[in-house]
């Protein structure tokens, strides 16, 4: 990624949750692989959009069941989207040369990415998974993504053997320039789980000018 791309160079060197809500708002947001999809992914629908207040969205959250604990950290080995059959493995990802946080490699369509440095899914707070909307060869891991719903689960299978299960409760694609930062990655007082990919409109001079978030928390555990 070039400083043109970034912008200035001061924003490059950040904390990890800093250098996160960056890539979210440009390294990913600007990822396109030169797929030629006829109609491009499917983006939220308007009864699964946030309306951008926390106060509203904490509202939309499922009540976890009483006695439902937070998890240890731990390593991510697997997600599962049963609603846009989704079963891929997450690669953990770092920071590069340049202090961003790496992606997935585009060239493997089934691969998600979680930021090692990062809240691991089932622990309080706010853990990311990424992957990409398509690649060189057509739809990527997250192409669907944008038609999920409320209600709908995804499973986070961990490398300590339990499985997070976690309920959507909103799904909305926000600009890159004007990603809000603290709604998406706020800590909520919950697991909860952010699951993101490139959206809103593309060209093939800027390449995907947003990103689809999906937001979601913990419900279960096995």
């Amino acid at each position: 990624m070039t400083e043109d791309e970034t912008g200035t160079e001061s924003r490059r060197r950040r904390s990890p949750w800093g250098v996160l809500a960056l890539v979210m708002l440009t390294g990913l947001a600007m990822m396109r692989n030169g797929a030629d999809v006829p109609l491009g992914p499917p983006q939220p629908a308007a009864a699964a959009a946030v309306d951008g207040r926390s106060d509203s969205l904490s509202a939309a959250a499922p009540t976890p069941p009483a006695g439902l604990s937070a998890l240890m950290h731990s390593s991510v080995q697997g997600v599962r989207i049963p609603a846009i059959d989704v079963d891929a493995p997450v690669m953990t990802v770092g920071l590069d040369s340049e202090g961003w946080i790496e992606a997935p490699p585009p060239a493997d369509s089934n691969l998600a990415g979680w930021y090692l440095n990062g809240i691991a899914p089932g622990q309080r707070g706010t853990a990311v998974v990424v992957g990409h909307v398509d690649n060189d060869s057509g739809p990527a891991v997250f192409f669907k993504l944008g038609s999920l719903r409320k209600g709908h689960r995804v499973e986070i299978t961990r490398y300590d053997g339990r499985v997070a299960v976690f309920e959507v409760y909103g799904v909305d694609v926000f600009s890159k320039d004007d990603f809000p930062g603290a709604l998406v990655y706020g800590d909520t007082g919950y697991p909860e789980l952010r699951v993101i990919t490139c959206g809103g409109g593309y060209s093939k001079t800027g390449g995907y000018d947003g990103n689809v978030v999906v937001f979601a928390r913990m419900i279960a555990t096995r």
